[in-house]
């Protein structure tokens, strides 16, 4: 029981609301505390920020904003943010708050640079207005105030505590069997805020659809199904559903997203399968609430091997959680559970990322994709052996190796990527 409840933090600590994607609004956020304390509108901005995270931020609109990148979110931080709201900072933008923004950027009081530091999450904001200056450290996660200074006087500094965030997962128990099991067993009325997952994230998708954002994948995919040359079978309809979330939360909608592992693109690849499934098998509540749980702590298990931000598509991994859900659902037991996630790492283990963008719904769906297939495969006793590349027997030790794989053998692609961005935005 007493793990049970470790499990239930867990997954309320990793499986929050975030408005846009989380490494812009992470600029946002400490610009938007620069500014509180600031009393105003900073006179100037300087945003450092490591490589990964400037990947993740140079190419993804910014909600409410119309406009993509780490300058324009500092800026919009700054003259609308609540830094109250966390990674909802975003939630409200008036037109004047917007035209300040982009004031700011004309006029170049917004400079945004890179520097490495060992943390990928490490963001700090130099701001000043008139003889103040401040500086805000957001690092570990996209929400914690590593520590904040104000005209030269530590304000905030985070304790021993804080340093040990509540997410990691080192002290936890975590596998697949155990997981599983307590997905079975746990009251349904101690897991059902899980649920909120499945409204935002649909709630997303319905925005996507309309075709206005991003992409346009999930209503292109919608219009096909409308054509006749798609069926809206499970494999469709978890492409176009994770597809079109993605489409809006990508393209700037002024909507949340429930992200994962503090990721809203890792959130729709572990909802929307299972919800295209609820809906085209019309499942129970309790049904729907323990696959929901399941897919969701599979992918904050999953994730915990990795960087937080890496060369790896955590968007693609995210989604075997959702493969385990699915295959539960298809009442497989667990030997099929490991099947499923095994051939999911044969399949998806090569998607890099190559920064937060657009194009994410394509890779949000790739992962749908490979779930459903996985599930299908694994129910049929089938599944990418452990003879083959860096597939094991258990699919626990498949989930150590692609986590070692994407902290070492991919750390040249991840360098390689970025400075290849770098060196589009210079020409």
């Amino acid at each position: 029981m007493e793990q049970w409840q470790q499990y239930i933090d867990l997954v309320q600590s990793e499986v929050v609301p975030a408005l846009g994607c989380t490494e812009p609004v992470t600029v946002a956020l400490a610009s938007a505390k620069a500014a509180e304390l600031l009393g105003g509108l900073p006179d100037s901005i300087q945003v450092k920020v490591t490589p990964n995270l400037y990947k993740n931020g140079m190419g993804v609109f910014v909600p409410g904003t119309g406009k993509a990148g780490l300058p324009i979110a500092a800026a919009v931080g700054a003259s609308a943010g609540d830094a109250s709201k966390g990674l909802e900072v975003l939630a409200t933008i008036s037109e004047d708050a917007l035209n300040l923004a982009k004031q700011m950027l004309s006029q170049r009081k917004v400079s945004v640079s890179m520097v490495s530091n060992d943390d990928v999450l490490h963001t700090v904001v130099n701001a000043s207005r008139n003889q103040d200056k401040v500086e805000v450290c957001i690092a570990k996660s996209h929400t914690r105030f590593e520590y904040i200074v104000k005209n030269g006087e530590v304000v905030e500094q985070a304790d021993a505590v804080q340093c040990a965030p509540a997410s990691e997962t080192h002290h936890l128990e975590l596998s697949i069997d155990r997981i599983v099991d307590f997905v079975e067993q746990v009251p349904v009325s101690q897991i059902e805020f899980i649920k909120r997952a499945a409204s935002l994230n649909r709630a997303l998708a319905e925005t996507g659809l309309t075709g206005d954002y991003g992409l346009a994948l999930g209503a292109s995919l919608q219009a096909q199904v409308k054509q006749g040359l798609l069926s809206d079978d499970l494999i469709n309809r978890s492409m176009r559903l994770g597809a079109a979330a993605s489409d809006a939360r990508m393209g700037g909608a002024l909507q949340a997203a429930m992200s994962n592992s503090g990721s809203g693109n890792q959130g729709i690849a572990a909802t929307m399968p299972v919800v295209a499934y609820a809906e085209i098998k019309d499942l129970d509540n309790d049904t729907f609430v323990r696959a929901l749980m399941l897919s969701h702590l599979i992918a904050i298990y999953v994730k915990s091997k990795q960087n937080k931000l890496s060369a790896l598509c955590a968007a693609t991994t995210a989604a075997m959680g959702a493969s385990a859900a699915l295959t539960w659902l298809m009442e497989g037991d667990l030997a099929a559970i490991h099947r499923a996630i095994n051939s999911m790492v044969g399949d998806v283990s090569g998607v890099f990322c190559d920064g937060a963008k657009a194009g994410c719904a394509m890779k949000v769906s790739t992962g749908a994709s490979s779930a459903v297939k996985s599930a299908i495969l694994a129910v049929a006793g089938n599944c990418v052996s452990a003879q083959q590349g860096i597939v094991f027997e258990s699919a626990d030790d498949s989930i150590v190796q692609l986590g070692v794989m994407s902290k070492t053998a991919m750390l040249p692609t991840d360098e390689a990527i970025i400075a290849t961005m770098q060196n589009k935005q210079a020409s």
